[in-house]
């Protein structure tokens, strides 16, 4: 069994690792201080993304993107995942499912998303609708020849910059019908409610949006009426993925400069790699990056061999579960090897430890993915995790 990336996926993985030392390492600081970037950084960034050919890395080449497999997607994901702020989210990642839409969604949505010409925002959460999307309010009321959506979401990562929104809605008010929507910002009866500040500092913010009778063309729907669960699933799949690619490359870093650290500092006339109690420390944090590495990447090459989509949908919520939680604790070690230069926001390891506790909570709580990875065991047996195919 040949493990080592090839050619072509270190290309990518060096790409990844210049534009984030390059473009994003250098405005962290700037982001942190301000809480915001500039819209003319923005746009800087936006046009670098391009010229790097990072664009829409999750999507094909005929569609505008840069047809990426999954362990090239991993490769990426995992160096911008070293910066702060979640500047990671630069690289744009066009809904999933709109590569299922009708001809006119991709021309129109999917193809000038990839180009970066515009960006959508996925609205699923709500007030009373977490990780059980059964309890979504909102509502698409079939009215003559159009629906009439209402309802109000939480939570729309990136909605502040994205001119469209893929809401998730259930048609005539009924569970069995979730359906997804495409929203355009601009359309009468679309709002935000308020811009909440959060733990973490986030190049984008998280609005709630209020939907009041919205107007909506039938071609708006993705896919089929009832469907819109399915397409969903398959987009926290993607998700949860690039989070825990997101992870590795935040823990990475983090241990990095910790031993660093540890190298340079002395105190009792050694280095603090000296002492038992930090080497400890580095060689657990060592030891749990190398599982999480060798996880991702194991089931990122399975998904690239065409793993069932059940079997995928399994290993993603353990490669995700793994993933933010030892991210967590590797953070939380370096945090701790640093000391009270840890703790300034100034240090990047400061930063990280707040940007990744969202980690154990978005896309899927790590509490539901051990329900799913609990409810595939007893489904097709432990062999799922434990077994090698």
């Amino acid at each position: 069994m040949d493990l080592r990336l090839n050619d072509i996926d270190r290309a990518w993985q060096h790409k990844a690792r210049n534009f984030a030392e390059t473009h994003l390492f250098p405005v962290e600081e700037s982001l942190e201080m301000e809480g915001e970037l500039p819209t003319a950084t923005l746009a800087r960034l936006r046009r670098a993304v391009v010229d790097a050919g990072l664009n829409a890395i999750n999507h094909s080449v005929g569609h505008g993107g840069q047809g990426l497999t999954q362990l090239q997607q991993a490769l990426v994901n995992e160096e911008v995942g070293k910066a702060t702020g979640a500047l990671w989210a630069v690289l744009w990642h066009p809904p999933v499912p709109l590569k299922y839409g009708s001809e006119r969604q991709r021309r129109d949505y999917l193809q000038p998303s990839c180009r970066g010409e515009r960006r959508a925002a996925y609205a699923i959460t709500e007030s009373e609708a977490g990780s059980d999307p059964s309890r979504v309010r909102t509502r698409a009321d079939k009215n003559g020849e159009r629906y009439l959506l209402s309802g109000e979401k939480w939570f729309v990562t990136t909605g502040d910059y994205a001119d469209y929104l893929l809401v998730h809605a259930h048609v005539d008010g009924d569970a069995a019908k979730p359906t997804l929507f495409i929203v355009d910002k601009n359309l009468p009866g679309v709002r935000i409610k308020r811009v909440p500040k959060f733990m973490h500092t986030y190049v984008y913010a998280h609005p709630e949006f209020i939907f009041e009778q919205v107007e909506l063309e039938p071609w708006r729907i993705v896919g089929e009426i009832g469907q819109g669960l399915e397409l969903t699933k398959e987009w926290f799949v993607e998700a949860r993925l690039q989070i825990a690619a997101n992870c590795l490359g935040a823990a990475i870093r983090a241990a990095e400069i910790a031993e660093r650290w540890a190298t340079e500092r002395v105190q009792f006339g050694r280095a603090l790699r000296d002492f038992q109690a930090i080497e400890f420390m580095l060689s657990d944090m060592a030891v749990e990056i190398m599982a999480h590495k060798t996880l991702l990447y194991r089931v990122a090459w399975e998904i690239d061999q065409g793993l069932d989509r059940k079997l995928v949908h399994a290993r993603a919520s353990a490669v995700k579960l793994y993933g933010s939680e030892i991210a967590g604790r590797v953070i939380d070690k370096a945090l701790q090897i640093l000391g009270g230069r840890g703790y300034m926001r100034e240090n990047p390891v400061e930063r990280l430890y707040r940007d990744i506790r969202v980690d154990r909570i978005w896309e899927g709580t790590s509490e539901i993915q051990r329900a799913i990875i609990g409810g595939q065991i007893r489904k097709r047996g432990l062999g799922i995790y434990t077994g090698w195919v």
